[in-house]
């Protein structure tokens, strides 16, 4: 099968591979779909994430068709169409049944990350009973694709851990395709305002169209002045940190209320400053997450009745022969105007 290799920082090919095994009675193997390139793929190639080998097939997302499964698989049969989750979770360590399925004892983020993952044209998925899911008819594939990881991350690690409430303020920095989701599932609970952040004025745009009552470039005002001319002086009720850089994370130092939470989305391979002198007073809550999935069942419900529309995040298409363009395409999204790239085996 051809597979997308990861051979160290800025490194990768499109290589042969043999198509993968079962290797428990728990496994199933996929024939992927469709699948994407997560902004945490190109955190990988930076070198910020050290779990991942060289040798390793990157991806954790897609959707696809079960075509074997193991002997104590009971969920899912060759032929079912799966969502792939971007999480493997046994289902029954002390961290599952807490519901933390990210820091599952035998799975949590490994699919591209410590075993081989679903950028390719099969895929070997552990604890599958618990980690994929049946896909509803009615739902186009490609928008399927946002439920592995980006709509549950921006949901459970931007907008639960930053506690939006109904008539709240919330700034999300950074309109990527994770901050993107934050804000189309922060109105679940009708914020007052919801401010976007971004250099990037086609992004704006875009946030503007998908609900954010207020948009922001830094490179044309001033971030903090402008959140505190929005809110009255007060800052955010919520700052959802959605790129992954120190400069992000200190500007949501700046802008939080008293009060108020910062929600750390961003997959940060270098060190943030904390500015405890200014902050060490204000009743400030820091969260940190890791997507755990388990708002996947309800999202999927969602999107199914047509009350969550993701497929609008999806901007180009790439059969898996050009993934190498589709890499340079969505790594220089203030270029292409990239937001999430569809990849077809």
């Amino acid at each position: 099968m051809k597979a997308l290799v990861f051979h160290g920082p800025q490194q990768i090919a499109l290589e042969d591979r043999p198509i993968p095994q079962l290797l428990a009675p728990t496994d199933a193997i996929v024939r992927v779909r469709k699948t994407t390139i997560c902004g945490t793929d190109l955190h990988i190639l930076k070198g910020d994430v050290p779990t991942v080998e060289p040798g390793r097939i990157l991806g954790h997302e897609g959707v696809g068709e079960v075509v074997q499964t193991g002997d104590a698989v009971t969920a899912f049969k060759p032929g079912d169409h799966v969502l792939i989750s971007c999480i493997s979770s046994c289902g029954k360590c002390d961290a599952c049944r807490r519901g933390m399925y990210s820091h599952c004892a035998a799975g949590g983020w490994i699919l591209g990350n410590r075993i081989d993952g679903t950028q390719a044209e099969y895929v070997r998925t552990p604890h599958a009973d618990t980690s994929l899911y049946h896909a509803p008819v009615n739902v186009d594939e490609d928008a399927l694709v946002m439920l592995s990881d980006i709509l549950p991350t921006g949901f459970e690690c931007g907008v639960l851990n930053g506690k939006v409430q109904p008539g709240s303020s919330v700034a999300i920095v950074g309109a990527g395709p994770i901050g993107l989701a934050a804000l189309l599932t922060a109105q679940f609970f009708t914020p007052a305002q919801v401010i976007v952040i971004d250099p990037d004025v086609t992004r704006l745009e875009v946030a503007a169209r998908l609900g954010a009552t207020t948009v922001v470039s830094p490179a044309k005002e001033d971030a903090v002045e402008a959140i505190r001319r929005l809110t009255g002086g007060q800052g955010v009720d919520t700052a959802i940190e959605a790129v992954g850089v120190p400069a992000t994370f200190e500007l949501c130092e700046s802008i939080v209320a008293a009060g108020g939470v910062i929600a750390n989305v961003g997959v940060h391979g270098r060190k943030v400053d904390l500015h405890l002198e200014s902050l060490w007073d204000r009743n400030i809550s820091i969260t940190t997450r890791l997507v755990d999935t388990a708002a996947t069942p309800m999202l999927l419900k969602t999107v199914a009745s047509g009350r969550l529309a993701p497929g609008v995040l999806i901007t180009h298409h790439f059969p898996l022969a050009h993934i190498l363009d589709a890499y340079r395409t969505f790594g220089d999204a203030s270029s292409t105007h990239a937001l999430k790239v569809i990849i077809s085996p």
